[in-house]
């Protein structure tokens, strides 16, 4: 990308290489020893005498917890290292002494301007040339380390003249000592010491700001990332930058290790390897406060039941940022001796350093105006100086006479720096979402406890049931009986006393009869037979009579036994009673779960609001994308938070089992067996760390065999995915193609059906598309065609992809004949994509609009292509896309390729467009 001496840190054959930095050709092993702890320092004047003014020497105190709007008073501390002589530097002034010397006792160093007179300078720390890397990062970085654990934000910064060791203090990984660790490394070694894996997280971004753009060192091809900045706080973020969790030290090392890899440097005559861009690595930490999240959530309720309190408190979380910023050295061009694009670069350098020497002025002399605005660095640093961040700067100096100049300009800005006040604020706030998890969770167990007592209570309320029918049938069934034994003995009775009477009337019967026949035997009847007639007649009323009260006796009774059954009725009554108040209190439960329903969905809006209230208030103040991370960090990504605790299940897999025996499943008879094989084997594909212990055990040929030889919709799809990851490596990518995986490729995706296996498909196919060497072979092998057959299925996601190997083979093409290599017609187009480019370069969707515009841009950059551009229409899409893109950098790119045509440049002038 760059000319004159600059690019990327790369070998001739593009692969890229691990180069050490441009520090290590230094004497390294020169600083050794620690010193004394830091000071402030000011120059001194006769009038002062030897009394300087200082601050307090140890790190800046950790300050009670502050309000939304207060801030708590901390100046810029300053420290100033001396490098040793270099091998140059030994030769070239060895006849010459240092132009500084340090006093490393009293804080204080001298600034030689000749042999009899100089100048005195005081600084917070001083450290020699014989100052270990552990020493420097006590005195330097670590209270700011301590500060941002605390939950403020923290700056540390390195400023000097080129050559003068700063990458070397800041960036230094420490693979073959030690002890030579910078900075950067120390205090993540630190930090991940500090958190709690299962509840804090840790997550970096690390970009470059060069020539006044903001490149991801992370992502090369992110190379214009914008400074977003909140209208209301004024706080800056780069949301468009690649933000990566850290789990361990080891990945972090291996971050840092891929961004300065890609850093621009270049070959000086005052440094080999001389840094053309600001590096700018981010480290944001998210705490949770230990003692402050308690919880009144429980109480006992009148059954006995735990159940929820109204007594809530959220969580108190702690965002905090660290920012650590090696800054490109500033130089002379008469000394740097930088012609070309290097020149430019450094005035590009010297803008940026001398826009953040105005700020540091204007800041020292409480100014009323900052000019913050006049260069992308001084944005970036807007709260490190005069902001809410705890800032620390190392300015580092050369020992040589020749760079006096340029060490006197460098202690003026330490001195300047020194007055810079700045108010630490607390980024502290409440985690609602948290508290809104725990609410759902007691809710669940509210509500299966209120199920299982309503079971219970339905149970019991049947059980009472059937227990009183029951009874109610044997009360039924006995008083029955009672009532039948009862009729039958009053009817037998009934019988008895009727025929007893019947008896006693036929003896009256005769008697009387026998009395008449006397009478008429005798004809005269005397006055006391008569009477005693009489008698007996009155004696047959009087048992006649009897006999009637012993029928209504009788009778009575027969009634007493019909109110004994109604009272029992009256008991059935009264059971039925019963198991209607039973179904009121069902009724009034059901009418109490409705509440709580209510009273969830009410909670889950306040949740809602509280969330979108402090999004709309404190969006500024945190790195936006962090509750993104942090959703993604609560619900799916939960799983990973534990890794303090149980290992991950693929991992866990992974160590207990063996790479072989998983490997050997995929050839299972159990199509249930090679299902799981296969994604366990994509998952471990996924991390780069296990791909090349996959492809050394013959997992590539496994899942080769798998996806020619598999029938299976789920197995194709999860074996196209892994490939996928496999060919994210240039030396996996000649593998496949050596074992004929672009062909199987292309098979599966003209017999493939499903949107996400043709995903998986088209993301290999356009990850192999990105390879210069493997296009001829890439094509022959029908991998083009087989991208633009996906294309009828239509899907976005796997038009992305399809956009996506389009636009990496189209750069290929256009590199090669930037580099002269003898090219024909675009390959593309003579597979037939132009129209298909052409149809869907103004595409809805931004990825497939953005790959497909990139696209165009290469293929017309090849002037052998014009006159199919202009045939096809493509001709008016460039246009509209050096006009309209969002895009700056593709909009650029089209511009530049239709100025630097001919042949586009006369169609535009016979349809008279202006571009």
């Amino acid at each position: 990308m760059a000319s004159g001496g600059g690019g990327y840190r790369h070998s001739s054959s593009g692969a890229p290489t691990r180069l050490s930095t441009k520090i290590d050709r230094q004497n390294s092993g020169a600083y050794a020893t620690p010193k004394a702890s830091a000071k402030s320092r000011i120059p001194a004047s006769p009038s002062t005498g030897s009394g300087f003014r200082r601050s307090s020497s140890g790190p800046l105190p950790a300050q009670p917890r502050a309000s939304a709007d207060a801030g708590v008073p901390g100046r810029v501390r300053v420290a100033v290292r001396l490098r040793p002589r270099n091998s140059e530097e030994l030769v070239a002034d060895a006849d010459f002494g240092d132009c500084v010397e340090l006093q490393p006792e009293l804080k204080r160093l001298k600034l030689r301007k000749n042999n009899w007179e100089s100048e005195t300078y005081e600084f917070d720390e001083v450290l020699t040339e014989f100052a270990s890397q552990k020493r420097v990062y006590e005195v330097v970085a670590k209270p700011v380390v301590e500060s941002v654990m605390e939950g403020y934000n923290g700056t540390v910064m390195a400023y000097g003249q080129t050559g003068t060791g700063k990458t070397f203090t800041l960036g230094r990984l420490g693979d073959e000592d030690t002890a030579a660790r910078g900075i950067m490394v120390r205090a993540m070694e630190d930090i991940l010491a500090d958190v709690s894996l299962e509840t804090d997280t840790v997550s970096v971004s690390y970009m470059q700001l060069y020539m006044e753009t903001i490149q991801d060192l992370l992502d090369p091809a992110n190379d214009n990332i914008a400074i977003v900045e909140d209208p209301k706080t004024g706080d800056v973020s780069l949301p468009a930058a690649t933000l990566v969790d850290i789990r361990d030290q080891k990945s972090f090392v291996e971050l840092l290790r891929v961004g300065e890899q890609h850093r621009f440097a270049a070959n000086t005559k005052l440094n080999t390897e001389s840094s053309r861009s600001h590096a700018i690595l981010m480290v944001h930490v998210r705490k949770t406060v230990k003692g402050r999240q308690d919880m009144d959530m429980s109480f006992r309720g009148e059954n006995g039941h735990h159940t929820s309190s109204h007594s809530l408190r959220p969580p108190v979380i702690r965002k905090s940022k660290l920012v650590v910023v090696d800054l490109a050295g500033s130089e002379r061009i008469d000394k740097s001796g930088s012609e070309g694009h290097t020149l430019e670069e450094a005035k590009s350098i010297n803008l940026s350093l001398s826009a953040l020497g105005k700020c540091i002025n204007a800041l020292a002399e409480n100014s009323p105006h900052v000019p913050v605005r006049d260069s992308k660095l001084t944005r970036l640093l807007r709260d490190s100086f005069g902001g809410t961040a705890r800032t620390s700067l190392v300015v580092t100096i050369g020992p040589s006479p020749r760079h006096r100049g340029e060490t006197a300009s460098t202690i003026m800005f330490g001195q300047r720096a020194m007055k810079v006040e700045n108010m630490v604020k607390l980024k502290e706030e409440f985690d609602y979402k948290s508290l809104c998890r725990r609410l759902d969770i007691e809710l669940d167990k509210l509500i299966a406890e209120n199920e299982r007592q309503r079971k219970y209570f339905e149970d019991e309320v049947e059980r009472l049931r059937v227990e009183a029918q029951k009874r109610i049938a044997e009360a039924e069934k006995s008083c029955k009986i009672a009532l039948e034994n009862e009729k039958t003995t009053l009817q037998q009775d009934y019988r008895d006393s009727i025929k007893k009477l019947e008896e006693k009337w036929k003896v009256n019967q005769q008697a009387i009869e026998k009395s008449r026949a006397e009478q008429e035997s005798r004809k005269a009847t005397k006055s006391d037979e008569l009477l005693e007639v009489r008698n007996m007649l009155e004696n047959e009323k009087n048992l006649r009579q009897s006999s009637q009260d012993e029928i209504i006796d009788l009778r009575n009774q027969v009634q007493h036994w019909k109110k004994l059954e109604e009272s029992r009725g009256a008991e059935i009554v009264k059971l039925r009673k019963l198991l209607d108040t039973e179904a009121s209190q069902k009724e009034k439960l059901e009418e109490e779960i409705a509440v709580l329903k209510s009273q969830l969905l009410q909670l889950s809006l306040e949740a809602e609001e509280t969330r979108r209230s402090l999004d709309r208030g404190a969006s500024g103040k945190i790195f936006p994308g962090l509750d993104s991370l942090m959703s993604q960090a609560n619900r799916n990504s939960q799983l990973r938070d534990q890794t303090n605790g149980p290992k991950p299940p693929i991992a866990k897999l992974f160590e207990q089992v063996g790479l072989q025996k998983i490997l050997s499943l995929l050839e299972s008879e159990d199509a249930d067996v090679r299902v799981h094989a296969v994604k366990v084997v994509a998952n471990l594909a996924a991390e780069e760390a296990n791909q090349e212990k996959i492809v050394e055990a013959g997992g590539l040929t496994s899942l080769l065999t798998l996806l020619r030889s598999s029938e299976d919709e789920t197995i194709r799809r999860v074996a196209a995915g892994a490939i996928a990851n496999l060919a994210m490596n240039e030396t996996n990518q000649e593998m496949i193609m050596a074992q004929g995986g672009v062909s199987l490729l292309s098979m599966t995706a003209s017999d493939a059906e499903d949107p996400q296996t043709l995903r998986m498909v088209a993301g290999a196919i356009a990850n192999l598309c990105g390879n210069d060497k493997l296009q001829a072979r890439l094509r022959g092998e029908g991998g083009i065609k087989a991208l633009l057959g996906m294309v009828k299925c239509g899907h976005p996601d796997v038009l992305a992809q399809v956009a996506r190997g389009i636009a990496n083979f189209a750069k290929c093409e256009s590199r090669a004949a930037t580099q002269g290599n003898t090219m024909g017609r675009s390959l593309l187009i003579e597979d037939g994509s132009l129209p298909w480019i052409v149809k869907n370069a103004n595409n809805e969707a931004a990825p497939i609009r953005r790959h497909i515009e990139l696209a165009l841009c290469h293929l017309a950059q090849h002037e052998v292509n014009a006159k199919e551009i202009i045939n096809e229409g493509a001709l008016w899409e460039l246009v509209r896309i050096s006009r309209d893109c969002s895009r700056e950098d593709i909009r650029m790119l089209a511009y530049r390729t239709l100025t630097s045509s001919p042949t586009l440049q006369a169609e535009m002038r016979r349809l008279r467009i202006e571009c």
